[in-house]
């Protein structure tokens, strides 16, 4: 079973309680009204999509309810770290340099 440290509760708790929310830090327009399709297009549907480090958006949909940022691995399906919404980018810290939380 797959478990995953919420945050805001400071649990680590089962995936299944978790809900993928996409991907983290997009940079939004600020006047969505004044782009075009394609660039609406662009900024809705389009994703990176990369093999490896990845920053995803996580609702701990059957716990706290909140939402908060994960580094995560996909080709090991390791959550390297979590961090509270709202927050930037956190680096990931090296392997074995203390906790990855």
């Amino acid at each position: 079973m797959l478990l995953i440290h919420c945050p805001y509760c400071e649990e680590d708790r089962s995936e299944l309680e978790f809900r993928w929310a996409g991907e983290a830090h997009i940079a939004r327009p600020e006047n969505i009204s004044a782009i075009s399709d394609e660039e609406f297009a662009e900024f809705f549907f389009l994703r990176n999509n990369e093999k490896g480090l990845t920053y995803e958006r996580w609702r701990h949909i059957h716990g706290c309810g909140r939402f908060f940022n994960a580094a995560r691995d996909t080709i090991s399906d390791k959550f390297l770290m979590t961090y509270k919404a709202g927050l930037p980018k956190q680096p990931v810290p090296a392997s074995g340099e203390g906790e990855t939380r």
